[in-house]
């Protein structure tokens, strides 16, 4: 491959990953903007049925239906599970949250998963990575500023979210590649919508038109996401793309500033750098440890 088509390719992936980072701050906003309507179950069902035409998209692309038959089926319906509890802990953060807050709390995965690395996946975690672990946990402390009159309760459903996605995440890396992202992505999604669907006896409503094209466009966003993030790292190096994800955060602050008049504070805005700062580091050690 020529060096420029190796730079356009990058710079595909760069697109692909800021593309996506800013789908689902998008996926965000709408799912806040509809909690106000809406329980979390009724969210997780009416969003969950736009997202199989672009799902039956991909499986048709990728070899049809034999392209769902899993190997480790027990791994993928748990790995699923756990992603149904990820969605739900989100969805209940953008009630009493602002956008950005919540977004930025929930990007402490990556720092929970480092910390878990050792106990459940038997890694060894160096100093650096370490370091950047209590980094990130000083930045929370000064988002959520516990024992003051800021403080909010609702910043556990985020981290809990944060947590529940780095178990997800250490479930998918015990997976392997026995089973194609394609069938992971079609019965998470599965289970999402029967977990929305087990809640619609209590307390659901019919959308209106106008919420019709919210759910759609929720559902729609949130898995062009997915597929665009999936793509970004196979055109470029996860070194390179990855960090483009916390473009989510700007585009979350935005929003939230323009929809809601959400004005962080200084000691919030310090405290998001600092998860920012820490899951950057943690991804430059991984980086690094695997050319290793």
């Amino acid at each position: 491959m020529k060096p420029s088509d190796t730079r356009s390719t990058t710079l595909l992936g760069m697109l692909c990953m800021a593309s996506g980072a800013m789908l689902l701050a998008t996926n965000d906003a709408i799912t806040k903007w509809l909690i106000v309507e809406f329980h979390v179950g009724e969210i997780m069902f009416f969003r969950g049925l736009w997202a199989f035409p672009v799902l039956g998209v991909l499986v048709y692309f990728n070899g049809g239906v034999s392209t769902l038959r899993l190997n480790r089926p027990k791994a993928v319906w748990g790995r699923a599970v756990v992603a149904l509890l990820v969605s739900v802990l989100v969805t209940f953060s953008f009630i009493n949250l602002p956008l950005a807050e919540a977004a930025a709390l929930i990007f402490m995965s990556p720092i929970f998963l480092t910390a878990f690395a050792p106990l459940l996946l038997r890694e060894h975690v160096g100093i650096w990575r370490w370091a950047a672990v209590l980094l990130g946990f000083v930045g929370v402390l000064m988002m959520i500023q516990p024992g003051t009159e800021t403080f909010n309760a609702w910043v556990f459903f985020p981290l809990a979210a944060a947590a529940c996605s780095a178990t997800r995440d250490i479930i998918t890396r015990k997976m392997g590649t026995h089973d194609s992202a394609t069938a992971v992505m079609v019965y998470t999604s599965i289970v999402a919508l029967i977990g929305g669907a087990v809640t619609l006896p209590f307390g659901a409503h019919w959308p209106t038109l106008t919420q019709w094209g919210w759910f759609a466009l929720a559902g729609t966003f949130v898995s062009l996401a997915h597929l665009l993030i999936v793509k970004a790292l196979q055109l470029a190096a996860g070194a390179v793309v990855s960090p483009l994800k916390y473009l989510s955060l700007v585009w979350s602050a935005v929003i939230g500033y323009l929809v809601w008049g959400d004005m962080p504070g200084a000691l919030k805005v310090a405290g998001a750098a600092l998860v920012v700062v820490a899951g950057l580091l943690i991804l430059y050690r991984e980086t690094r440890r695997r050319a290793a």
